[in-house]
């Protein structure tokens, strides 16, 4: 018998930000007792083994596998073991079945920037809405993500707690390191990411300035090359390097010795990047739209995604001016040390103890 069920049958080897969330939440609901739903088990914890071949790893493939396994056999864990409640830190629960759940939103991106056939559209167009209806109560990660669920699935503000993200301090951290005169961005190269007017603003820089600008992320067959053409034809591959998917231990040594992370995207319901550069002291240049200025707050440069012209004048400001950078890497590490794993472990363990 376990009263909490915690689902992680989506948990990938190479984190993104659902992984990072998933990975550092559930330690800090240890008190909780809960059994872990896991491909492989964790030292530590109880944990229900169940199948390893339900995750994005496995592509469409393994997100229809995983749907199948919630609706089909998760209500049947849920049963054997006697459980009171199902927590899952992403929005995805048994319909109809009797399990009573608190989910996780991350975003309404694929709603916002609909693909025409995409099965992530219809997933968050008709199954999202139902499990929210559902679920006993929802978190997610921002005041943005909060309205986003009001706005899009009719879900009264009252069932929502916005509890912010966090970062992992003894690996995001300033390291002394030298600085090399290089922008980077972390994350994919989906078009809402907005990278094609972030290559335009820094092609306007003037060459005397020497700067580098760094891509770092998985590429995408359906993307990257034309952001790759886009740098040939604005002859800038001397200048700007794709650097595919970086480990997680290599992050903390680029963000440290970037001038600044530039993170222009269209929409983040968080943003994990621009918080792991602040905690690393490194100058950020992110959106004035969504949860970015949630995050970041008055540490950052924040432009309209929409202006090149504006994404170019924050990259000159930055990479000519020492004592705004030096500024801007001060005021980061004063915002950064408002966030905690802990503190977001402890308010969402908080919300799961009310309902069990």
């Amino acid at each position: 018998m376990t009263d909490l069920l915690i689902n992680l049958s989506f948990l990938i080897p190479k984190p993104t930000g659902i992984t990072t969330y998933a990975v550092n939440i559930f330690p800090h609901l240890k008190f909780l007792d809960p059994t872990l739903l896991v491909g492989e088990g964790i030292p530590g914890y109880s944990c229900y083994l169940i199948p390893s071949d339900l995750t994005p790893e496995q592509g469409t493939r393994g997100h229809f596998k995983r749907l199948w396994w919630t609706q089909q056999q998760l209500p049947k864990i849920y049963k054997t073991l006697r459980s009171r409640l199902l927590f899952s830190p992403v929005p995805e629960a048994p319909l109809a079945a009797n399990c009573r759940s608190v989910v996780m939103v991350h975003d309404f991106i694929p709603l916002r920037f609909p693909k025409r056939r995409s099965p992530l559209t219809y997933y968050h167009r008709y199954y999202i809405p139902q499990v929210l209806k559902q679920a006993v109560h929802i978190v997610c990660n921002s005041e943005a993500t909060a309205r986003d669920i009001t706005d899009f699935c009719q879900i009264s503000a009252r069932k929502i707690t916005p509890i912010p993200l966090a970062y992992d301090a003894s690996h995001f951290r300033p390291l002394n390191l030298p600085k090399q005169n290089y922008f980077l961005y972390i994350g994919r190269s989906d078009p809402y990411k907005n990278l094609s007017r972030a290559i335009a603003a820094f092609a306007k820089l003037p060459r005397e300035l020497e700067c580098e600008f760094w891509i770092a992320g998985s590429p995408d067959p359906r993307y990257t090359p034309v952001l790759q053409k886009q740098v040939e034809s604005l002859n800038l591959d001397d200048r700007v390097q794709f650097l595919n998917y970086v480990a997680y231990d290599r992050l903390p040594i680029l963000l440290n010795q970037a001038i600044a992370l530039v993170f222009p995207t269209l929409w983040e319901g968080f943003g994990l990047p621009v918080l792991e550069a602040m905690a690393c002291g490194t100058a950020v240049i992110t959106s004035n739209c969504s949860a970015l200025p949630e995050v970041a707050a008055d540490a950052a440069i924040l432009v309209d995604p929409y202006r090149v012209d504006a994404i170019a004048e924050a990259l000159h400001a930055v990479a000519t001016d020492v004592n705004l950078r030096s500024h801007l890497e001060e005021l980061a590490l004063q915002q950064a040390s408002h966030f905690s794993w802990r503190k977001t472990g402890e308010r969402t363990g908080e919300i799961l103890q009310k309902y069990l």
